[in-house]
């Protein structure tokens, strides 16, 4: 795990549907006056150059935001997306992609609180950098699926915590179960948001089953394939991100954004997308 960096990956697909559905829940939740807590369990560097050379490397961005970047036909969500993006890069040249903390930021109010935790130390100290000293922000250099027991409930008992492990290991999956079900049980009316790799293995597809059944109420699935299955069985296909305790209104908001975004960023024809939800 210590060896992930997400600069290869930043800006692809995955971090499209990421964002899209992290911001959808992030904007909702601030519709009400009472701040909340936004924790994220693997934060990753905070924000990325897509100049330099780990994201240069394999250039996935250009497959992903970079496919949306000149597009004039955006769906309201993905639009909205997009903007936040191009805030970053005042310019008009997409040169910075933001991580999922530096977008959470930009949606939190002065009420609302965020905790970040990085294990990866270069990570950690760019994070820290950029996060270590702002208002209502504290970041710790630690594993977040142990150190999220301490956080729950937050005070306000109102809070979205995010998922978004490396799974270079199988059991990386297990420790998210076990994170998520222990979160829970702590926390039960907490917004869950838990982002995963649509890969040819048996752990990351029985991922979305094992979810659904420990999710204690109502839940929300978005999957978004973006490429076909590979005849040696490695390589991203697409990702998905699950979310417990949706806020009103964000399935219906994903509704034409899933199959448009599979139009959009599928490559020689292999996008599709799957959005289901459960509420009793």
């Amino acid at each position: 795990m210590l060896a992930y960096r997400h600069a290869f990956h930043a800006g692809n697909a995955a971090d499209v549907l990421k964002h899209i559905v992290l911001l959808g829940v992030l904007e909702r939740m601030g519709a009400k006056e009472k701040g909340y807590w936004y924790i994220d369990t693997h934060a990753g560097a905070g924000s990325y150059k897509l100049a330099e050379r780990m994201a240069q490397r394999l250039a996935e961005y250009q497959t992903g935001i970079g496919l949306l970047w000149g597009r004039r036909d955006l769906p309201r969500p993905v639009a909205a997306y997009v903007q936040r993006i191009r805030e970053f890069n005042a310019d008009g040249d997409l040169r910075i992609y933001p991580g999922s903390p530096a977008l959470a930021s930009m949606v939190l109010r002065p009420q609302d609180r965020m905790r970040l935790f990085e294990l990866h130390t270069t990570d950690f100290r760019m994070l820290n950098a950029t996060w270590g000293q702002q208002p209502h922000v504290e970041v710790r250099n630690s594993d977040g699926f142990s150190g999220l027991k301490a956080l729950l409930p937050p005070p306000t008992r109102r809070g979205v915590v995010l998922f978004d492990p490396s799974y270079e290991l199988d059991s990386d999956y297990g420790q998210l179960v076990a994170a998520l079900r222990d979160a829970v049980m702590r926390f039960a009316t907490g917004v869950y948001c838990v982002w995963y790799p649509q890969l040819q293995s048996l752990e990351a597809i029985r991922l979305p089953k094992r979810l659904k059944a420990m999710a204690p109420a109502s839940w929300l699935h978005a999957q978004l394939t973006t490429s076909a299955p590979r005849a040696d069985g490695y390589g991203l296909m697409g990702s998905g991100m699950f979310v417990i305790n949706p806020p009103f209104g964000l399935q219906k908001s994903l509704e034409s954004v899933l199959p448009w975004l599979a139009r959009a960023l599928g490559q020689d024809g292999a996008g599709k997308s799957v959005l289901e939800g459960f509420t009793p």
